[in-house]
């Protein structure tokens, strides 16, 4: 296959703000426990052996293209990758557990940076097969965590109900805090601008728990090194979209790291999440998840609304969180499917 200007992607087109000929849609998650082909593989290595061993990981990021049709590849990996490589021992049970956890100063200065090709080289390894493999169809997304994301797993050991950990060592040390994001903020740097020079083409950072957080708290503990890491993996050739989960009062917060696309949950209108995000960032999202359980007469409505709401320029279609293991994947084919035959049409009307 020839090779593709990354320009002409109608992916890239879109975080761009450049005109489109339909709407660009891929999906959180979108390779994962929902595909049997997906699970397939997993019956066979665990869920760190298949993120360290890059073919696999390559064969698994691209399924999605070939059963959904997507307008773009996610790399496959997990965002607690480079804690591991930080020095804190990773496993999953299901979910994940570290082995030690954050809680003074000595904690944070035991944490070592960690250098990508010696200490995360597979994760490289992957993006370069993938490079290779993908040219000329689609773009590939790298990611990481946000630091904020990162370091609520470093402080609570895993997920949480509360919080509580995290948030007493936020607001009761806080100097022990601020050197830990600083920490993981250089890290990711360093991880997201290797993810690039192998490859990735646009990189999201996930600040799955962000929302944990009020608009004060979020300013000043978590906006700060999400703005650091990406004024530092900023470039003209890289596309980096921005996605805070849970608190949609936070979106001009984050709309003013400098992303070039601001991730939206399903949790607010799409039109009302352009309008605090203003018109010179793209939006992505931001269909409910659950959505996919409804039929794919009813999916088609929900696509349109939210097609509809955005609008044809700056919007890459998405769900507003992953895509959930039980999901029928036929009703994740009828919204790639639909989305691409509405919005196409309403880009011939415009």
């Amino acid at each position: 296959m020839p090779r593709v200007s990354p320009l002409e992607y109608r992916f890239i087109r879109a975080c761009r703000g450049e005109d489109v000929d339909a709407t660009p849609i891929w999906i959180m998650r979108q390779a994962g426990r929902y595909l049997p082909e997906y699970r397939a593989i997993r019956e066979k290595v665990s869920f760190l052996e298949l993120c360290k061993t890059p073919e696999l990981a390559a064969q698994v990021t691209i399924q999605p293209l070939d059963i959904l049709g997507v307008d773009a590849a996610i790399l496959f990996s997990d965002i607690l990758i480079p804690v591991e490589a930080m020095g804190m021992p990773l496993d999953f049970d299901p979910g994940p557990k570290l082995e030690f956890t954050i809680r003074n100063m000595a904690d944070v200065e035991r944490l070592k940076k960690p250098d990508p090709e010696e200490d995360m080289g597979f994760v490289l390894d992957t993006i370069r097969i993938l490079a290779d493999e993908l040219d000329g169809r689609v773009p590939l997304i790298g990611f990481s965590g946000a630091p904020f994301t990162m370091a609520s797993y470093m402080v609570e050991g895993g997920s949480s109900s509360n919080f509580l950990k995290l948030k007493s060592l936020m607001f009761q040390e806080p100097k022990v805090w601020h050197a830990l994001m600083e920490k993981v903020s250089d890290t990711l740097i360093t991880y997201l601008n290797a993810q690039k020079k192998a490859g990735a083409l646009a990189l999201q950072i996930f600040d799955s728990w962000g929302g944990i957080l009020s608009p004060r708290d979020y300013k000043e503990f978590a906006l700060p090194y999400s703005k650091k890491v990406i004024e530092a993996i900023q470039d003209v050739d890289i596309q980096i979209i921005h996605f805070v989960q849970g608190n949609p009062a936070l979106l001009p917060l984050v709309a003013s790291a400098g992303s070039d696309v601001v991730g939206v949950d399903w949790r607010i209108e799409i039109d009302e999440a352009r309008g605090m995000v203003g018109d010179e960032q793209a939006v992505q999202g931001n269909l409910d998840p659950c959505a996919l359980f409804l039929t794919p007469e009813q999916i088609e409505d929900r696509a349109r609304d939210i097609l509809e709401r955005a609008g044809t320029k700056r919007h890459i279609f998405n769900l507003g969180h992953g895509i959930l293991p039980p999901t029928p994947v036929e009703n994740a084919k009828a919204l790639v499917d639909a989305v691409h035959r509405i919005s196409a049409a309403m880009n011939y009307h415009f």
